[in-house]
This record gives C-alpha cells, structure tokens and sequence, in this order.
C-alpha cells in the first residue's frame, strides 16, 4: 500500500531528474561549442622533436644544454623530421652512394660522420649546380677543386667525379682539421673557408668554431649535419617508414679505361651498349659530346650492366643500412 505523501515524493523526484537532465544539456552544449571552435583544421597533428641531452659527431661530443646550441639543433631536427619528400630522397640517393663514400672516406683517414657533409652540401644530387657555381656531390668551387687535384676544363670536371670529389674533399677537410684541431672548426671551414673561419676566431677571440658569429648558413651548417645523424641513425623514431624496396639500388658497372681521344661519346655509349643518357648519368665528369683527350691521359669510365638497368618484381633490394629499413 502506497502512503498518500508519494506523489510529493515523485514530484520531487521529477524535478531534479529534469533539473539534471538539463544541467547535462547545457554542459554538453558548451563543450561542442568550446570544441568546435578550437577543433584542428588538419587531420593530423605534429609534435615538435624533441632534442638530445648530448651527442657525438667525428668522435667530438657536443651538449646541447646551452641555448643556442638547443635552439640550433632544434630547427634543423624538425626542419629534416617535417620536410618529409626531401628526407625520404636522401636515403634512397645515400643507399646508392654512402657504399661508394664511406670506403674512400675510411682510407682517406676521416671519421665516417663526415659523409653527412656531402649530403647537406648537394643532397647527394652528383649533378648539383650552387648559385656561386659550385658544383658537384661535395660543391667544389673551380679555384678549390683544381687546388686540391681535379681536372676541370670545358670536356671534363672532375668535381662531378663521385670517387675523385670524395678524394679530394678528404683532403681539404683533412688539411682543415690539422690546423684547427677539431673536425667541427674543419666543417665549418668547409663551407665558409678556411681564411674566414681563422680570420673570426682571432678578431672573435674564442678558439672553438661553434662559438663564432657566422653568416646564418654556416652557422646553421654545422647543426644540419648532426640533425642527419640522428635522423639517419634512427629513421622510425623520426616517422620515416622506409621498406628495401623504396630505395634506391646500388649499381654495379663495367669499367672501360681509354687514353686515346673519343670523337663522339653518344658513338662510344652506343658500342658500349648503353644510351648516351645512360653514360652521362654515371660520368657526369664528361662535360661535352666529345673527349678530344690531347695530353693521352687515362680515364675510367663507368658503364653500368644490363641487369643493373631495370628494377624487376620480387628481386630482393640490396640495402647499405639496416637500420633504415621496416622489414
């Protein structure tokens, strides 16, 4: 049996279930409102990197706690972690060429870290041109490649030279390193000059290269090539999802040293069983249709095997770094 005072119950009860009800109606109000005003425009978000305590670049460690050195590292790690098409082109030029630098680099005496410089310097592009005509995998000037032993003439610049380049920036790099003492000043030197690097560290009164005031390119040249390591090193962690495949393969070629004249290179390329395109593509160090070749010297050139020439399905990519690649 129901007492009588039950509808004062139920009214009561009503009251509040509706009051909540409509308490609930406008929060939930609110936050769509609140969230569709501050809701992303983009379908994806990004995440600024974060950057290392310390690393080690040519066996010279450097940390980061100070904050220029922070800040540097910090905007060349996320300009190389968010410019994603140019990145991926790296490695897959550098499966193609890191196993034709790193052996020279190592003979020559230089810490292998060193080969991130070829690549901030043209991208591994062999055919890189700079607005100061600078040119090559290494972005020699005329005056400093010819100091340093390569032939640049209108038939042939060896600066285009992949083997010959690598060489010869050794040994600037090298001759950079003994008079400054660290492969940090070395690289700076590289891109700025040496007559420059050594003029700032007197009127600067400092001893260590990454202290300096510099044009923002050479300051920032430095940082880029550690911001590569990283991002080579540890490609996944910075979103790069690379399989065999997608690189680029290692080529494999048949050498033809000559020392007589060749009055026409697209005849030559014909005999030799490949395209005309096909031989530049490989010595770009040929400069003209011809190679008139006065002096008898010796020359190699490069020419690439059939097999070498076509990607085929299902055939298993050779890949320089393991380290690179989501099996």
């Amino acid at each position: 049996m129901i007492p009588k005072r039950a509808p004062l119950y139920f009214t009561l009860f009503s009251l509040l279930t509706a009051g909540g009800v409509l308490l609930i109606a406008l929060t939930s109000w609110n936050y769509l409102a609140k969230s569709e005003t501050e809701r992303p425009l983009v379908l994806s978000m990004t995440a600024s990197v974060e950057v290392p305590e310390a690393m080690t670049f040519a066996g010279e460690q450097i940390t980061f706690d100070r904050y220029d050195k922070r800040e540097r590292l910090d905007r060349e790690l996320n300009s190389f972690t968010y410019f994603h098409s140019t990145t991926l082109l790296l490695f897959k030029r550098a499966n193609r060429l890191f196993p034709v630098i790193e052996p020279i680099l190592e003979q020559q005496g230089l810490p292998d870290d060193l080969k991130y410089l070829a690549v901030i310097e043209s991208n591994l592009d062999v055919r890189a041109v700079s607005p100061a005509r600078a040119a090559g995998l290494w972005q020699f000037l005329q005056s400093t490649g010819k100091q340093y032993g390569l032939e640049v003439s209108s038939e042939v610049d060896e600066r285009y030279h992949v083997e010959k380049s690598t060489v010869a920036a050794s040994r600037y790099l090298r001759d950079a390193y003994r008079k400054y003492g660290r492969w940090s000043a070395a690289a700076l030197a590289y891109n700025g000059g040496q007559a420059r690097i050594t003029h700032e560290l007197a009127s600067q009164g400092t001893t260590d290269a990454l202290d300096l005031w510099l044009v923002e390119e050479t300051s920032r040249y430095y940082y880029r090539m550690l911001a590569l390591k990283l991002v080579f090193e540890h490609p996944q962690q910075y979103g790069f999802i690379i399989k065999p495949d997608h690189l680029y393969k290692p080529m494999t070629f048949r050498e033809v040293t000559i020392s007589s004249p060749i009055p026409d290179l697209v005849a030559f390329a014909r005999e030799q069983g490949v395209t005309y395109a096909q031989l530049k593509e490989f010595n770009s160090w040929l400069r003209d249709t011809k190679l008139t070749n006065p002096s008898g010297k010796s020359y190699t050139l490069l020419i690439p095997t059939k097999e070498d020439l076509y990607y085929r399905k299902g055939e298993k990519r050779k890949v320089h770094n393991k380290g690179w690649v989501a099996e």
